[in-house]
């Protein structure tokens, strides 16, 4: 595909959604004008970012924290997702023994988890790292583990006819091969990790974007806790597009979607 056809593809996939967004906040400002309801109860998007801009200095404050909690919890969990995918697709007993207990940590609700970490590991950032971590390894370890079992066989056999070594099957051929599937479950750990840093900072934290959110709960600043989410959907957004990015660059093998 041509850099032209690409740029155009790239509009047609960006245009929709954000004239469905454009539209959604003119319907919400015109509702809030023309019904005339609190801005305690529901802020006119206006008076969000005015509100916002007002106090950018202490939100990007407590941004800065929450930048920082969530790329060490994000680090920490794909490396441990990548980690056990490898070690359970390598011993194949421990897949059977462990895979369905991975399943069921996650459903434990890290709302309710979230107390106990503090309860035995303190106030400090360990349990919150610990918070991101159990949220983002689940969708890497499980998205590594199917790229990982659907390598090629063909190649697979030609290359242990050809005496390679098991290490080198899985660095020159299933670890490759797996990518696409691994760069999935990333994404959606990218994500989810903005969404665990502030539920680690709902439960017990000085700083951050969840701790402004329950400071503005307090005091019933409602358009103040909109422009937190503001910037958590922006966090969001911004991590989705660097890994994405990632991707690209790395798995420069894998053909371009017409």
């Amino acid at each position: 595909m041509n850099p032209k056809g690409k740029n155009a593809s790239w509009w047609k996939s960006v245009w929709p959604p954000l004239v469905a967004v454009l539209f959604f906040l003119a319907a919400w400002q015109g509702a809030v004008n023309y019904l005339h309801i609190e801005s305690w109860l529901l802020p006119a998007p206006s008076l969000i970012v005015q509100e916002g801009m007002a106090q950018s200095a202490l939100l990007g404050t407590h941004t800065w924290a929450t930048v920082r909690l969530t790329l060490a919890g994000f680090a920490i969990g794909t490396a441990t997702g990548l980690l056990i995918a490898i070690v359970l697709h390598t011993i194949p007993f421990l897949k059977s023994a462990l895979y369905p207990l991975l399943i069921l940590s996650q459903n434990i609700p890290i709302i309710a988890l979230g107390p106990l970490l503090m309860v035995w590991f303190g106030f400090g950032v360990l349990p919150k790292l610990m918070v991101i971590t159990l949220v983002c390894f689940f969708p890497v370890a499980v998205a590594a583990m199917d790229g990982l079992t659907r390598t090629d066989r063909m190649m697979m056999n030609y290359m242990r006819m050809s005496g390679a070594s098991r290490r080198a099957i899985f660095l020159k051929l299933e670890l490759p091969h797996s990518l696409p599937q691994v760069f999935s479950g990333v994404k959606i750990a990218a994500t989810y990790s903005v969404m665990g840093a502030i539920i680690a900072e709902w439960i017990g934290a000085s700083e951050g974007i969840g701790y402004y959110m329950l400071l503005q709960k307090s005091a019933y600043r409602t358009d103040l806790i909109f422009a937190a989410i503001g910037i958590i959907v922006a966090l969001s957004l911004l991590m989705f597009v660097v890994i994405l990015l990632l991707e690209k660059w790395l798995v420069r093998w894998k053909p371009d979607q017409e």
